[in-house]
C-alpha cells in the first residue's frame, strides 16, 4: 500500500489528509482538535488522527507533501514590502520570526513534528486547489477553475483534468485578486477577514447594489474573461497593515464599520454591491474557461468557491451541464489536493471511473466515536441519557423538532470542510419562523440576520427548491419554489429586524430575504442516520426539510468529540443532545460548571 500524507498549514485552516493507494482514508482540520478557530499551526493532531485511522506510523509513510511553495510566497512578500517601504515595517518585523523559524524550513518542521525521515514534496498552491477540485470529483474529464485570495503569486487559475492528467492553462497574479477584493469589503463592513466572508454574503440580500458601478469604475477593471485589475491606490494590504485605506473610506462616505457596532443601510448596500460584482466576475471566468476548453463539466476550488450564491448562478446561467465544488474549498482542502497531486501527477497512477456520487464520500472523513466510547464518557460523568435503536432514535429526534425543540446532532465521522452536513449539526423545525431567531441569539450567539441552511431529502429536493440535482455539500444556492412562497412585504423603508421576521414561505426558518436557500441534499447511502431523521420528520409533519447549522457557538470551531458536543449543549439553550444513539434532555442534566483544562486527548475507537 502506498501512503501519502498531504499537509496544509502556517496561513489559516491547517489540515492533514491521508491517501492510501489513491483512496481518501482521512482528512481533518487542526482547529477541531485544538479548539482554535482557523488554527494556522502545524497540524500535529490532525496528522496523528490520519495515521491512526490508516493504522500506520509516520515511518510507514511513502510520501509527505506540502500544499504550497514557501520560497515563492516569501519572494512575493519580500517584493511587496519593498514596493511600499518604509510602510509595513512593523508587519514585516512581526512576520519574519515565523518565516525564518518555520515557514522556510517545512521539511525540518515535518521531520521534527511527526518523526518522518523521508523527503517532503511541494505543490504550488493553485495546483493543490486544482487537484482537490478535479480528482475527487465524479467526472472523467472537466474544466477546472480555482479562485482565492493568493497562493504564491497566483490568485486564480484555470485548466483541464482528464483521467490522471491535470493541466493548468492560465493564471491571474497578485496583487490582482477577486478573493482579496471580497476580503477588503469584508474588512470594511466590520467583519473579520478569512472568516467573515460568509457574513458579507448573508448580508447582501438586505441591501441594494447601488455601489456596483462605483466599484467597477473606480476600484477594479473587470475584463471580459473575468480577470481584473485592482486600483491599488484604494488598498493597503501590500504593507500588511490594513485591507483598505482612507481614500477607500472617502469613496464610500465614511470610515470602515467598527466590529460589533450597528449594521447600517450603507453596509447592507455595500454587501449587495460587492456580491454582484463577485458573481459577475465568477460567471465571466466560468464562461471563459468553457470557451477555452469546451468541457461540459466544471470543477471548482479556492476560497471564493465557497461563495455558494455565485456557484448557484454558474449552475443556472453558465454553459456547463454539471459542476462539482470541493467541500473544503479553502486552504484546508489544499492538503487533500497536494496528496492527490503526488498520487496521480508524480506517481502517474491511473484514476478509476467513479461509480458513485464522487470520491469524497460525503466529506465524512474525520473522527468518529463508537457507542462504547460515548457511553463510557456519559457514565463516567453521570450524565443521564437514554439509548434508542436506529428507528426509535430517528422518530424521537423528529418528535422533539416538531415540538419546537433545538437538537444537537452528533453522528458518525466528522465533516471535512467548513460546512456541517448532519454529522456535527444543530437541527430545528424550518416551519417555525422563530427557529432562526432562537438559533442565532440563544444558541449560536451570532448576528440575527444570518440565514440558516435547509437539509432536504435528495428525492424531494425539487419539491422545495428550484434546482434539478443534488447539492450534498451545501455549496449551491437556489430559490424556494413558487408554490411554497408567501406574499412579500416592501423590503425597503423598514428596519432589518422587521424584514428579517417577515414570513416568506412555508419553511421560513431557511428562506432568506430574497427567497433563496443554501441547500444540502441528503441521501440514504451517504449518511443513513441523518436521512432517517429527516424521513421521520417528514412522516410526522409532512415536511421533508430540517434546519441545519454547524454544531458550535460563534468564535469556536465545529465540535469534534462527545465532550465538545456536551459542553456546547450545556453552555447554550439547546434542548436535546444526540450522541450517536444516546439521547440527552437538557432538563435532566446536572448543573453545568465550567472546568479549566477540560479538553481530553482524542481517543480513537
Amino acid at each position: 500500500m502506498t501512503n501519502i500524507l498531504g499537509i496544509s498549514c502556517f496561513y489559516h485552516d491547517s489540515a492533514a489528509c491521508l491517501l492510501q493507494d489513491g483512496t481518501i482514508t482521512a482528512a481533518v482540520q487542526e482547529e477541531r482538535f485544538t479548539r482554535k478557530k482557523h488554527d494556522p499551526g502545524f497540524p500535529n493532531r490532525a496528522v496523528q488522527f490520519c495515521l491512526a485511522k490508516g493504522e500506520i506510523t509516520a515511518q510507514e509513510l511513502d510520501h509527505v507533501v506540502f500544499y504550497d511553495k514557501p520560497f515563492l510566497t516569501f519572494e512575493r512578500l519580500l517584493l511587496s514590502y519593498m514596493t511600499v517601504a518604509p510602510r509595513g515595517l512593523r508587519s514585516w518585523l512581526e512576520a519574519m520570526p515565523l518565516w525564518l523559524g518555520k515557514k522556510l524550513h517545512v521539511p525540518k518542521v515535518v521531520q521534527r513534528e511527526i518523526g518522518y525521515q523521508g523527503d517532503v514534496f511541494f505543490t504550488e498552491h493553485h495546483e493543490a486547489h486544482a487537484a482537490s477540485a478535479f480528482y475527487p470529483s465524479p467526472f472523467d474529464e472537466a474544466a477546472i477553475l480555482t479562485i482565492d485570495g493568493v497562493g504564491e503569486w497566483a490568485t486564480a487559475s484555470c485548466g483541464i483534468g482528464r483521467g490522471k492528467d491535470l493541466t493548468l492553462l492560465k493564471e491571474m497574479h497578485f496583487p490582482d485578486s477577486l478573493g482579496l477584493l471580497y476580503s477588503a469589503f469584508t474588512y470594511f463592513t466590520g467583519f473579520r477577514v478569512n472568516s467573515g466572508e460568509y457574513k458579507l454574503m448573508g448580508l447582501a440580500p438586505y441591501g441594494r447594489p447601488i455601489y456596483k458601478d462605483l466599484i467597477l469604475d473606480k476600484i477594479i477593471d473587470l475584463k471580459e474573461d473575468g480577470s481584473l485589475r485592482m486600483n491599488l491606490s484604494y488598498f493597503d494590504f501590500l504593507g500588511g497593515l490594513r485591507m483598505t485605506n482612507r481614500r477607500f473610506a472617502r469613496l464610500f462616505g465614511g470610515p470602515a464599520r467598527k466590529p460589533e457596532s450597528e449594521i447600517t443601510q450603507r453596509e447592507m448596500d455595500i454587501a449587495a454591491s460587492i456580491q454582484e460584482v463577485t458573481e459577475e466576475a465568477v460567471l465571466r471566468m466560468a464562461r471563459y474557461v468553457h470557451r477555452e476548453t469546451g468541457m461540459k463539466n466544471l470543477c471548482m476550488a479556492g476560497g471564493v468557491a465557497l461563495n455558494c450564491v455565485a456557484n448557484g448562478r454558474v449552475l443556472r446561467e453558465g454553459p456547463y451541464e454539471n459542476i462539482w465544488i470541493q467541500p473544503a474549498a479553502g486552504d484546508a482542502g489544499g492538503a487533500m489536493g497536494a496528496a492527490y497531486a503526488v498520487w496521480h501527477r508524480f506517481l502517474e497512477k491511473e484514476r478509476p471511473a467513479c461509480h458513485r456520487s464522487d470520491f469524497q464520500m460525503g466529506s465524512y472523513l474525520g473522527p468518529s466515536f463508537s457507542m462504547t466510547h460515548v457511553r463510557n464518557f456519559l457514565d463516567a460523568n453521570q450524565y443521564p441519557y437514554q439509548v434508542l435503536d436506529e428507528e426509535a432514535r430517528a422518530s424521537a429526534i423528529a418528535r422533539q423538532m416538531a415540538d419546537g425543540k433545538i437538537v444537537g446532532h452528533f453522528s458518525g465521522p466528522m465533516e471535512f470542510g467548513p460546512r456541517a452536513l448532519g454529522a456535527r449539526s444543530i437541527l430545528g423545525d424550518p416551519r417555525d419562523g422563530e427557529t432562526q431567531r432562537v438559533m442565532n441569539l440563544k444558541i449560536k450567539y451570532r448576528e440575527s440576520f444570518r440565514p440558516f441552511a435547509p437539509s432536504v431529502l435528495v428525492e424531494r429536493i425539487s419539491d422545495y427548491f428550484e434546482i434539478d440535482r443534488p447539492s450534498p455539500y451545501m455549496l449551491l444556492v437556489a430559490d424556494v419554489t413558487g408554490k411554497r412562497r408567501l406574499g412579500q412585504a416592501a423590503d425597503h423603508g423598514t428596519n432589518m429586524m422587521q424584514r428579517l421576521n417577515f414570513k416568506r414561505s412555508d419553511i421560513p426558518a431557511v428562506t432568506h430575504l430574497n427567497y433563496s436557500a443554501r441547500i444540502q441534499s441528503v441521501d440514504r447511502q451517504t449518511h443513513p442516520a441523518y436521512h432517517g431523521v429527516i424521513e421521520a420528520f417528514e412522516a410526522l409533519t409532512g415536511c421533508a426539510v430540517v434546519v441545519n447549522t454547524s454544531f458550535n457557538v460563534r468564535g469556536e470551531p465545529i465540535v469534534c468529540t462527545p465532550e465538545d458536543a456536551y459542553r456546547c449543549f450545556m453552555r447554550t439553550e439547546m434542548d436535546v443532545l444526540v450522541l450517536e444513539n444516546c439521547i440527552l434532555l437538557k432538563g435532566e442534566q446536572p448543573q453545568w460548571k465550567e472546568r479549566k483544562n477540560w479538553r481530553d486527548e482524542l481517543i480513537l475507537d
